[in-house]
């Protein structure tokens, strides 16, 4: 069980994965050891390198701060899950070195940050694909349409039972849990579902802590919530991830579908460090660790793997 703490969570190793919870880094004896070329020997090292941002990103960076923390155990790596858009207001604010991002930084982000005298370097270290998920026990709903999502999720909704989205479906409230506004994840659906990132009903159950949503989804029959994949792989045994059609058919999101990109939903989730930090030696020894492992890490914790060309081009821009 990864432990958090005012939303900032442990790199210590050890923990270990329950229901409801993130998938944490815990490499069996058939896995390679993670590659240590990132930096000095590990005495050599010390210091802390700090990351907030997105839920999504959080579960590879929290596994990539646990297996640096073997190599380099003088170096502490917190890792806080506040939403992308926090996240990166707290990079560009010089508060973390490195920002946890599941959407892209934006000009009007990336501007602020250059007037604090930072360049940031997005660096892409998974894909995604955000998940919409009902509850196991639902037996009438395998796919969802994009046009019945909006019917569900759009800022003019007013809909409260499932069959008002379809007649046939039960006469059943709907209870809704998603990303709050600081989440990528929010922006990302909104803008696939509703056309804007910030068009969405309010009346659903919000928190950045994707954990809370899994929990919700799970103990109501009626339930339906949206996050990223990791934390349904994480929680198959209580939800079902539904199919999207988006006007192609319904395609259910797996590994080859989300890298594919045919799951609608498919996307790419980064960290942004600074060019600044990154003349801290612990600070470019752990992201050059990070690039250097984030394949593996990202699959053990339920993302899909970058091809290995994107990594080495990652490699390349710390350089």
């Amino acid at each position: 069980m990864l432990t958090a703490c005012g939303g900032r969570a442990s790199s210590n190793p050890g923990s270990q994965p329950g229901a409801g919870n993130p998938p944490a880094s815990h490499p069996g004896t058939n896995n390679p050891a993670p590659s240590s070329s990132g930096g000095s020997a590990g005495t050599e090292l010390s210091g802390t390198v700090t990351l907030d941002g997105s839920s999504t990103v959080g579960p590879i960076s929290i596994a990539v701060a646990e297996e640096f923390r073997k190599v380099h155990p003088r170096v502490d790596v917190p890792v806080g899950i506040s939403g992308s858009s926090a996240g990166i207001g707290k990079f560009v604010k010089r508060e973390v070195d490195i920002a946890n991002a599941s959407r892209p930084i934006k000009e009007k982000e990336l501007e602020e940050a250059r007037n604090n005298g930072l360049d940031p370097i997005e660096l892409p270290v998974a894909y995604d694909g955000l998940s919409v998920v009902v509850n196991k026990e639902n037996d009438f709903l395998t796919c969802i349409t994009t046009e019945q999502l909006h019917k569900i999720w759009g800022p003019e909704s007013t809909v409260t039972r499932w069959n008002e989205v379809d007649p046939s479906w039960p006469d059943a409230p709907i209870k809704l849990y998603g990303p709050g506004t600081a989440s990528g994840t929010f922006e990302y659906f909104n803008e696939m579902v509703n056309g804007k990132g910030d068009a969405s009903r309010s009346d659903f159950t919000a928190s950045e802590d994707d954990n809370v949503l899994v929990q919700g989804v799970a103990g109501d029959k009626y339930a339906m919530g949206y996050f990223g994949y990791a934390y349904y792989a994480e929680n198959k045994d209580t939800m079902k991830a539904l199919a999207i059609d988006a006007g192609d058919g319904c395609v259910e999101p797996n590994d080859d579908t989300i890298a594919a990109g045919s799951y609608p939903f498919s996307r790419l989730i980064y960290i942004y460090p600074s060019r600044q930090a990154l003349e801290r030696p612990e600070v470019k020894a752990f992201v050059t660790f990070y690039m250097e492992n984030a394949g593996e890490l990202a699959a053990q914790v339920g993302y899909t793997p970058l091809p290995e060309e994107m990594y080495q081009d990652n490699l390349a821009k710390l350089k």
